[in-house]
């Protein structure tokens, strides 16, 4: 160990497994507290309006898919009896629709999160290093939660 002239922090000579660690990029931290939107009053309710529509849209759409999902089949009573690929057919066509229904309903609580940060104000601010989502990409994207450069990081799993 080696002093550091009497400051009370003591430091260890670094591995060669500690220098390589250094050299690789840094994953950055999520800030303690979640910084408060950039984003004026104004804004905050342009973007709740997109994302209440959106959310609107997308409730009846999946109503629709799970309910039309879940009587395919049923129709073809008359039909009897059915050919074995027609059944898969069905089956496929109904696993397809729910898998679908699926993906709808996670954007939809992700929809519900970014309504929840505009009520908290941390809207507009990524929740993975606590900078500003920029405006283009809420525009495009207005459920997203992360910058664009933080969204890849997570999503290449190096998080």
């Amino acid at each position: 160990m080696i002093s550091t002239g009497g400051q009370g922090v003591v430091r260890r000579p670094k591995s060669a497994t500690a220098e390589v660690a250094e050299a690789e990029p840094t994953v950055p931290v999520p800030p303690a507290r979640p910084r408060k939107t950039w984003l004026s009053a104004k804004d905050l309710a342009h973007y709740r309006g997109i994302l209440l529509e959106e959310r609107a849209k997308l409730i009846g759409d999946l109503s629709a898919m799970e309910s039309a999902a879940l009587r395919s089949g049923d129709d073809n009573l008359s039909k009897l009896p059915v050919h074995m690929a027609d059944i898969g057919s069905d089956v496929y066509q109904q696993d397809l629709d729910l898998g679908m229904a699926e993906t709808e309903n996670k954007r939809l609580l992700e929809i519900n999160a970014a309504l929840h940060r505009i009520t908290d104000r941390t809207y507009g601010v990524c929740q993975l290093t606590g900078n500003p989502i920029p405006r283009a990409r809420l525009d495009a994207k207005p459920w997203a939660k992360y910058t664009i450069e933080a969204a890849r990081l997570f999503e290449s799993g190096r998080l």
